[in-house]
Parts: C-alpha cells; structure tokens; sequence
C-alpha cells in the first residue's frame, strides 16, 4: 500500500517516472540491474535484504542511482548507517507529497538537502546513544587536516541543520560565499553531498 501511494504521487507528475518497484532488497538489486533509474527510494527495514546493506551493495555514486532512505519518525541507527553505506539524503515516511517530490528532486540535481528539523533529530539521537560510532574519529580527522577555520566553521553549522542563508546571517557572508565554502568543504574532505558533511562533522566530534 505504502509504494502504491509513492508510486501514484509521483506519477502524478509530469517531470518523474517510476520505472520499477521492489518488496526487498534483493529484489531490489536484481531489477536496479536490468533498469536505469536516476533515484531510488530505500526503505530501510524490508525482508531477505534490509535497505543499508542494499545501499552498500549499490555503491551509489556519479554513474549510479542517488537513494534516498526513508526511515520512521523515530529515527534509528539503521538510518544513520544507510547514509554512512551511501545514500544521499533521509525522508521520514510521514512526509508531505511536496517534500517527498522535492527531495526526488533535489537529489536528482546532485543535491542533499535535508530539512534543518530532520537534521536536527537524527543528530539529537545520535549524540544521546552514539553506540558503535566512535564520537572521535581519526579518518574524520585526517579528512579535516586541509579544512580552514572558516571552513571549519561552515562545517559546523551545517552540522547543525543551518541553511546557506541562515550560514550567511551567522557568519556575516554572502550566500555565494557560504556555497563557495561548501564546494571546498566537499572537495577537501571527499564528501558527496551535504548529508555527508553533516555525518564527518559528527564522526569528528563537531557537533558537542
């Protein structure tokens, strides 16, 4: 019922198509290998193969599928490690239609945008169990060894779910300059997106 309501909503618009369905990971890794698809929407609990070790496997990059992990409102590890796998973005299964759509969209752009609030959250939980995650990181420090003050500030407050205007306001910059600081950002330290960032500030223990 659940991907027969996906499926209605997006073919409702003119720009998307879905070009296929699964009930499971494996499922789904077989039909991602007959068909093309720009994005996949990856539950994260599903049987035979869950959605994390089904984001691994796909090895999401330039050439593949961008997924985006939809995940419960209570957010669990299990999200947290899709993104860490690979996925570029989080959308909580409640999610209006325009926010679904737009994150199809975005991430179909070569974006990552997350909602501040949903940031927010998933950090929240994190930071009161990090569990298995090591809150200090020596591969996230080493990515981080190029990174500038300034930088480094920006990485921050990304971390913290701050748009670019909200960046801008805090840090008494431009937009231009804020997404020009980002751009670096995902360069120096070889991250994909702006999800990415937020995970290596947490990884490092950027997010006290």
């Amino acid at each position: 019922m659940v991907r027969a309501g996906f499926r209605m909503l997006v073919e409702s618009q003119d720009d998307l198509v879905v070009v296929g369905e699964a009930g499971d990971g494996e499922e789904a890794l077989r039909l991602l290998a007959d068909v093309e698809a720009d994005v996949v929407l990856m539950d994260v609990r599903m049987p035979r193969l869950d959605g994390v070790e089904a984001t691994r496997r796909l090895a999401p990059g330039e050439a593949g599928p961008k997924v985006i992990v939809l995940t419960t409102f209570d957010l669990d590890e299990y999200a947290f490690a899709a993104l860490r796998a690979g996925a570029s973005a989080f959308l909580l299964k409640d999610a209006a239609p325009p926010d679904l759509l737009g994150a199809i969209r975005a991430v179909h752009a070569g974006d990552a945008v997350v909602a501040p609030s949903t940031t927010r959250r998933l950090l929240d939980h994190f930071l009161a169990d990090p569990g298995p995650v090591r809150r200090t990181d020596d591969a996230a420090a080493r990515r981080l060894a190029a990174v500038t003050e300034r930088e480094r500030e920006v990485l921050v407050l990304i971390a913290r779910g701050l748009s670019n205007p909200e960046i801008a306001a805090e840090l008494f910059l431009s937009e231009a300059t804020v997404k020009t600081h980002i751009g670096r950002l995902l360069a120096k330290t070889d991250s994909r997106d702006r999800v990415h960032l937020v995970l290596l500030a947490f990884e490092a223990g950027l997010t006290d």
